[in-house]
C-alpha cells in the first residue's frame, strides 16, 4: 500500500488506515465479536493499514485491550494511535486534562495495548477547567520520556454549527495555535467525507502549510457512503446514529442522491469498485497528508477499504463528485 507521512517527524503509514471503535463502541453492540474484530486487524495489517487508531474511552478500555492483543503479536507492523482526555459515565461523557491524569492514563494505555511506546497521543478534548498548555505540556513529557513518539489533537466537536462553512473549526485552529507554542502538533484528526467536508475549507489548507498530518475521521459518514444501509430499518438503542439527525429514515432518503452519484463514479471504474471505495478515495485525493480512518470491524469491509489505495479518480470523477447535492440532516 501507498504509504503517507504524518507531521514533521515523517510518522510513515499506510494510506488508508483502520478505526478501531466500532468494535466494541457506539455501533450496534450486539454485532460485536471480539475474535471476529481481531482477525480484522490482522488483516489490515496484512494489507498495509498499519494504522490502527483507537482510544481509552471506546468501550471504556475494551477497545485498547482489543488492539492490545494484535500488538503483543505484530507490533512491528503496527503504528498505533490512541487518545486521551476524556472520561465515559453512566451517562455522560467529561474531559479531563490535568497533567497528572494524563499521565497516569497513558501509562494505563501502555499496559492496555502492550507496547513500550504509543506513536501517536491525542488530545480527545481539551478540558475547559484545564489551560490547554497545561494538558499540552504533559503530553510532550510522555515524548520526552520516551512513552510517547508524537502528538496530536483531535477536533473540537462542532456538528450543531455546520452551516458556518470554514468557521466550523475556528476553535480548533485556535487550540491548535496554542499548542504548537508548547510541543510541535504532529497530526489533526476532523470529520472529513463528501458528505462533510467542512475542513477542506480552512482546517485541512491550515495543516498542510504546516506540515501537519490529517486523519480523516468518519470518512465513510458513519457508513451510509457504502450504500449498504437501508432507509427505515432503524438502528439499536446503542447505536450512535440511531440519535444522528442524518440517520432519520426521512433525511436518509433524501440523502440517496449522494450515495447514487458515488455509485455511477464506481462504475466507471470496474464492476467490482464501490461506492465506499470512491467515498474513500476522494478523501485521498484531497491531500498528500491525509490519511483516511475508516471504522470497520469485519475482514470484509478491511478488504474493501484498504483496496481504495489503489483507486485513482479522474478530474472528471472528482468535479462530479463535487457537483453532488449537500446532505441533509433533520436539524434544517
Amino acid at each position: 500500500m501507498e504509504r503517507r507521512t504524518i507531521g514533521a517527524a515523517a510518522l510513515a503509514v499506510g494510506a488508508v488506515g483502520l478505526g478501531c471503535m466500532p468494535m466494541s463502541w457506539a455501533y450496534s453492540g450486539t454485532r460485536q465479536r471480539g475474535e471476529e474484530s481481531l482477525r480484522a486487524v490482522h488483516r489490515a495489517l496484512d494489507l498495509g493499514s498499519t494504522l490502527l487508531d483507537t482510544a481509552d474511552m471506546y468501550g471504556p478500555f475494551t477497545n485498547e485491550l482489543l488492539v492490545g492483543r494484535a500488538l503483543k503479536e505484530r507490533r512491528q507492523d503496527a503504528f498505533v494511535s490512541t487518545k486521551v482526555g476524556l472520561l465515559v459515565g453512566e451517562q455522560h461523557i467529561v474531559a479531563n486534562g490535568r497533567p497528572g491524569y494524563v499521565k497516569r492514563a497513558c501509562d494505563a494505555s501502555l499496559r492496555r495495548l502492550q507496547t513500550e511506546v504509543i506513536d501517536l497521543y491525542q488530545l480527545h478534548r481539551a478540558d475547559p477547567e484545564v489551560p490547554v498548555e497545561e494538558t499540552w505540556g504533559a503530553m510532550a513529557d510522555l515524548v520526552r520520556a520516551g512513552k510517547v513518539r508524537a502528538l496530536g489533537l483531535c477536533a473540537v466537536g462542532a456538528r450543531g454549527g455546520r452551516r458556518s462553512g470554514g468557521r466550523l473549526h475556528d476553535a480548533t485552529i485556535r487550540q491548535l495555535q496554542r499548542v504548537q507554542q508548547v510541543f510541535p502538533v504532529s497530526a489533526v484528526q476532523a470529520e472529513l467525507s463528501v458528505w462533510s467536508p467542512e475542513a477542506t475549507e480552512a482546517l485541512l489548507p491550515w495543516c498542510e502549510a504546516r506540515g501537519i498530518g490529517f486523519l480523516a475521521a468518519m470518512p465513510l459518514g458513519n457508513g451510509f457512503l457504502t450504500g449498504t444501509l437501508t432507509p427505515g430499518e432503524g438502528f439499536e438503542p446503542d447505536d450512535v446514529r440511531a440519535r444522528h439527525p442524518r440517520f432519520t429514515a426521512e433525511m436518509m432518503a433524501a440523502n440517496q442522491p449522494i450515495v447514487a452519484g458515488l455509485r455511477r463514479v464506481a462504475r466507471r471504474h470496474g464492476e467490482d469498485v464501490t461506492p465506499a471505495q470512491v467515498a474513500l478515495a476522494w478523501v485521498l485525493a484531497q491531500a498528500g497528508h491525509v490519511v483516511p480512518v475508516p471504522g470497520a470491524k469485519r475482514e470484509r469491509w478491511v478488504t474493501e477499504n484498504a483496496r481504495a489505495a489503489t483507486l485513482r479518480l479522474t478530474p472528471q470523477d472528482l468535479a462530479e463528485v463535487a457537483q453532488l447535492p449537500g446532505a441533509q440532516g433533520s436539524w434544517e
